[in-house]
């Protein structure tokens, strides 16, 4: 009899008291780790029902995201139990798919459990017959995907929860090609997770993985020049922050191979601390998140800031402007990105998520090269024919996707480094070329309406609302076209979203899935006749997007 019933949400149905003691005992007989065992056991002697049913009543659900939650005892939580079984339907998987004794690569962050987690993998593949090899120390994620590849692997997992707080860590699931799972992957190998039953039925030997040393890691080196121009300007200073992280040794490493200055280190978040001591949430994007950086910036005068998140696939940039350091948004280092590629003659396909902004297709337009739009996701992106350049808002960039089919927050940091070098030796900043962008091909300017809840029912309501009672108008500007994109559409599959497409405006609404949030995602777009025009235009856009997220949370009742 199987002790771990499965429920087909994240939050399953009510348990009955006899039940579900009877199921965390079960669980606990066979808990691995002494840490959970040790927190499980006390909430059955406490008979803790509430918390129990909180980490009894389903289990986390394996997806296009793989595995992400808070670290604990039980199915709804991230812990050995969960990741052993995991890696057990993901062996199954590809057993199933006859790669019956290829190479797994393991990557993973500084999290707490992270580690283990990894070893746990290399086991549950070694003992299924597959080969495993498992990265020699925490990495960026970026490295793991760039091995899959360089390697030949079949599969590759890494152990992250990006951004997430503290508390959390995940799982993201590659397969040979080197760019994340998609459906009906994701389903096919939720299947064979659910098959699953003692985890004792589960082999796990003691040893017969390798531990690669750091020839992945220079392979990985010497393709990040690749994405510079031979020749060109490195004459940029920077401050850079890996956000308690590990990107700092693989970023310096880069910067020294390229000849760049070495970055001025924010000395409090350089290395890697799972608790995260000095940020509320470690995304450079979160309130109070970069004060840090901005203070070690004041204090030595760089060109720009450069962020990574603590798995750094993710980069920041922030630049100084007349009253103090600014922060750029996704979008505008996306479109950055895209004009320093365009204007240095690369050739192939740009690609963007749905909720990145429009001007990338602009600015593919005018370089007569072909543009595509994909769902949210590197999933999606990296999977574009012809890929040259994708990128999305969340400070994901793939620049060099022949080496790193997912985002990479330390090429990115080249290149727009590179970018701020060039436009120095010019005596102009990225400011100024973002100016032109806009008289170039109107202002667009984007802005997010995200609510963060502790109950996941909240979006489900907001989400109900909108679809049973959609807006007609957000700022007095007609929406002229309403899709619901659970329904898909000609160029993309089903999802759970909404796009509201206005006159000179666009609104998108999703759950976020990675976090507990309602992500809404505007932008406004203002012809922009000459320079002087700018001020009165961003003027402008930023009262219509404020009216925008007024109305649109009014709208949605949250």
């Amino acid at each position: 009899m199987n002790p771990h019933p499965r429920s087909t949400t994240t939050r399953g149905t009510d348990v009955h008291d006899d039940e579900l003691i009877a199921r965390a005992k079960a669980w606990l007989a066979e808990d691995p780790d002494a840490d959970t065992r040790e927190e499980l056991a006390k909430l059955i002697d406490a008979q803790d029902l509430p918390d129990l049913t909180a980490r009894f009543s389903g289990t986390l659900q394996f997806g296009t995201a793989g595995l992400r939650g808070e670290l604990g005892a039980g199915p709804m939580r991230m812990n050995r139990s969960v990741v052993i079984r995991a890696a057990a339907g993901l062996a199954a998987y590809l057993k199933a798919k006859g790669e019956t004794d290829g190479l797994v690569v393991i990557g993973y962050d500084a999290r707490h459990k992270s580690a283990d987690f990894a070893r746990d993998t290399a086991a549950v593949m070694t003992g299924a017959g597959l080969r495993a090899a498992v990265l020699p120390r925490p990495l960026p994620t970026p490295v793991l995907a760039f091995a899959i590849r360089h390697l030949g692997a079949v599969a590759g997992v890494e152990v992250t929860a990006s951004h997430n707080p503290p508390r959390d860590n995940g799982y993201k699931v590659y397969l040979g090609d080197g760019s994340q799972i998609v459906p009906p992957a994701d389903a096919e190998i939720a299947a064979e997770i659910d098959a699953v039953r003692a985890l004792n039925d589960v082999p796990r030997p003691e040893a017969g993985w390798e531990t690669l040393d750091d020839a992945v890691l220079n392979a990985y080196l010497a393709r990040t020049d690749a994405v510079l121009a031979a020749g060109s300007p490195r004459t940029a200073r920077t401050v850079y922050t890996a956000m308690h992280g590990v990107g700092t040794e693989t970023l310096l490493a880069a910067f020294a191979r390229a000849g760049f200055p070495a970055p001025a280190l924010v000395a409090e978040q350089a290395d890697p601390d799972p608790d995260f001591p000095t940020v509320a949430f470690p995304n450079p994007e979160e309130p109070g998140a970069m004060d840090l950086a901005f203070a070690k910036a004041r204090e030595t005068n760089p060109d720009l800031i450069i962020a990574n998140d603590p798995d750094a696939d993710r980069c920041a940039v922030a630049v100084p402007e007349a009253d103090g350091w600014r922060m750029l948004r996704g979008d505008e280092v996306g479109a950055l990105l895209a004009a320093h590629l365009v204007q240095r003659g690369a050739r192939g396909t740009f690609a963007e998520s749905i909720v990145s902004s429009s001007l990338l297709g602009r600015i593919a337009e005018k370089a007569n090269l072909p543009y595509e739009e994909t769902l949210t996701g590197f999933k999606w992106i990296a999977r574009v024919e012809g890929l040259r350049y994708g990128y999305e808002e969340a400070l994901g960039y793939c620049v060099d996707p022949d080496g790193v089919r997912d985002k990479d927050g330390i090429t990115a940091a080249l290149l727009i480094t590179e970018l701020a070098s060039e436009l120095k030796a010019r005596g102009r900043t990225l400011l100024d070329l973002l100016d032109d962008l806009a008289v170039d091909h109107g202002l667009h300017a984007t802005d997010q309406l995200s609510v963060r809840v502790e109950d996941l029912s909240v979006i489900a309501n907001a989400m109900r609302r909108l679809r049973e009672q959609p807006p007609t108008q957000l700022a007095g500007l007609p929406i002229t076209k309403a899709e619901d994109l659970t329904q898909g559409t000609e160029a993309l599959p089903p999802t759970d979203g909404l796009r509201y497409t206005l006159d000179g405006a666009r609104v998108i609404v999703r759950p976020s899935g990675t976090e507990p949030k309602l992500k809404c995602y505007l932008e406004v777009v203002l012809p922009v006749p000459t320079h002087a025009d700018l001020p009165a235009a961003r003027t402008k856009a930023t009262d219509l997007l404020e009216t925008i997220k007024r109305d649109l949370s009014a709208a949605a009742g949250i």
